[in-house]
């Protein structure tokens, strides 16, 4: 018997595993945002868009923002997922950059939730841990093992894969979710 979560998503009764669903994945940064559309069909995942958001240096904060927000909504458009997932804010020691990445990462947010998606989000120990197998993972380590478990036939670059690492550990969050472990925090 099949029954929907609160995604629309589908569960057999006693299988967690995930028949469809589709997640836009960020890794949101001012210059660099990394970006996935990740779905699992049938429990097994692939990757469908990656790629990085890159604003020149010589743009305005402001305009990187609205560059962010736009380029976002257009992969909504084209991809229509089911929910948006992006890393947690993270402990930075310049309240500068601080600020910066909390500015992308709202613009971020701001698409998906004009958007109409539900927005979750992971610590990067949590992502490290859920893609390599150990939360002290190096970012050519997230971008070998994404590589590998999604059957890439290129790497992708750091922000990018990343952002798929995000994807890939909200697919396994409501995997586990399916067995009644805790899964993501929604904000």
């Amino acid at each position: 018997m099949l029954t929907p979560n609160a995604f629309g998503v589908e569960h057999a009764t006693g299988d967690p595993k995930i028949t469809a669903m589709r997640v836009l994945a960020i890794d949101a940064s001012l210059r660099n945002t990394g970006v996935a559309i990740v779905d699992a069909n049938n429990g097994k995942p692939r990757s469908l868009y990656f790629g990085t958001i890159h604003n020149a240096s010589s743009m305005r904060s402001s305009s990187c923002l609205v560059a962010i927000r736009d380029r976002l909504a257009g992969l909504i458009r084209e991809h229509d997922p089911d929910c948006c997932a992006l890393e947690s804010v993270i402990y930075v020691q310049s309240y500068k950059t601080a600020i910066i990445l909390g500015a992308a990462r709202g613009a971020a947010i701001l698409a998906a939730a004009e958007n109409g998606l539900p927005v979750f989000e992971y610590s990067p120990r949590r992502i490290k841990q859920a893609t390599v197998g150990r939360g002290a993972a190096g970012k050519n380590q997230v971008a070998f093992m994404v590589r590998a478990l999604l059957g890439l036939t290129e790497t992708p670059d750091a922000d990018a894969a990343d952002a798929l690492a995000i994807g890939l550990t909200h697919l396994r969050s409501q995997d586990v979710a399916g067995l009644g472990i805790p899964g993501a925090t929604q904000i």
